[in-house]
C-alpha cells in the first residue's frame, strides 16, 4: 500500500513553493520521488527552494494573478519537464501592507480587497486553467490539490484574537480572507465535477491555525479552542496534501480534507 503514496516518474508543481506551507510540501513531494517545479511570486526564492530540494527540482518565478505570467510559467515547466502529473495550486497572499490586509472591516479598502482576491481566487483560476491544459492535451491523469483554510469552511472566532499580535501589530482574520478560501472550496467542488470524465482528481486541503511569527498569546488561546490543543506544525500537513496528490487516493475527488486538529468538529 505504501506504493500507491510513491510519485516516481511525475512531475509536480507547486504555487507558493518557498512560502511556509510551500517548502514542506514541495521537500514531501520530491521525497515521494516527484520533480517539482518550485514557482514562487520570488525567482530568487523559489531557486533557492529548489536548490535545497537538488534533484530534479527547479524554481520558476511566477505572478500567479496575472494571466500572461502564468502562462510563461507553465510553458517554461513544460518545456524543462515535457509533463504536469499534478498541481498545488497553494499561493496565497496577505498584501505587502500587513496591515491594509487587517484593517477592521467597516474602513476595509476595496483596493486591498481586490488585490487579495486576484492572487487566491483568480490565481486559482489562472493556473489550474493553464495546467489542466496541459493534462488534457497530453491525456495525463492528473491530480490537483488546492489550499483552503479553516475559515473558508468557518467563520472565525474572534475571541482568539484579543491582545494577540503578528508582525508588529494587531492580528485578524480579514472577510476579503474567508471569502477567497471559502471560494476555493467551492472552485474546488467545481473543478472535480468538470474534470472528473477526463481522468482529472480535485481535492482541497484545509489546514488549520499553523505557528508563523504570532505570538505566545494568539498561541495559547488558539490552542485552547482545539480539540487537540495546540497549533499544527508545516510539516503536518505534509502526509495529507500527499494522501490526495497521489494514487493513495484514487476514489476522491472534489473532498475538502480538514487537517485541523478537530477545530471545524466543535
Amino acid at each position: 500500500m505504501a506504493d500507491l503514496s510513491r510519485l516516481d516518474g511525475q512531475v509536480a508543481l507547486v504555487t507558493g513553493g518557498a512560502g511556509i506551507l510551500g517548502r514542506h510540501f514541495c521537500k514531501g513531494l520530491a521525497d515521494a520521488g516527484a520533480a517539482v517545479a518550485v514557482v514562487d511570486l520570488f525567482g530568487d526564492a523559489a531557486n533557492e527552494a529548489a536548490a535545497e530540494l537538488g534533484g530534479e527540482a527547479a524554481g520558476f518565478e511566477c505572478d500567479v494573478s496575472d494571466a500572461a505570467s502564468v502562462k510563461a510559467c507553465v510553458e517554461a515547466v513544460m518545456a524543462r519537464y515535457g509533463r504536469i502529473d499534478i498541481l498545488i495550486n497553494n499561493a496565497a497572499t496577505k498584501t505587502a501592507d500587513v496591515r491594509a490586509c487587517m484593517a477592521p472591516f467597516e474602513e476595509y479598502s476595496i483596493d486591498t480587497w481586490r488585490e487579495i482576491m486576484s492572487v487566491n481566487i483568480d490565481g486559482m483560476f489562472l493556473m489550474a486553467q493553464a495546467v489542466g491544459k496541459t493534462m488534457l492535451a497530453g491525456g495525463v491523469k492528473g491530480r490537483i490539490v488546492q489550499t483552503a483554510s479553516i475559515y473558508g469552511v468557518v467563520g472565525p472566532d474572534n475571541r482568539i484574537y484579543e491582545g494577540s499580535n503578528y508582525l508588529g501589530g494587531p492580528i485578524n482574520t480579514p472577510a476579503v480572507y474567508s471569502a477567497s478560501k471559502a471560494g476555493v472550496v467551492g472552485f474546488t467542488k467545481w473543478l472535480a465535477t468538470y474534470w472528473a470524465d477526463k481522468g482529472i482528481r480535485v481535492n482541497c486541503i484545509v489546514p488549520g491555525g499553523v505557528s508563523s511569527g504570532q505570538n505566545s498569546t494568539f498561541s495559547d488561546l488558539y490552542s485552547a479552542r482545539v480539540p487537540l490543543g495546540r497549533m499544527a506544525r508545516a510539516d503536518e500537513m505534509v502526509p495529507p496534501l500527499l494522501f490526495l496528490a497521489s494514487e493513495a487516493s484514487s476514489y476522491v475527488t472534489g473532498h475538502v480534507l480538514m487537517v485541523d486538529g478537530g477545530w471545524t468538529a466543535w
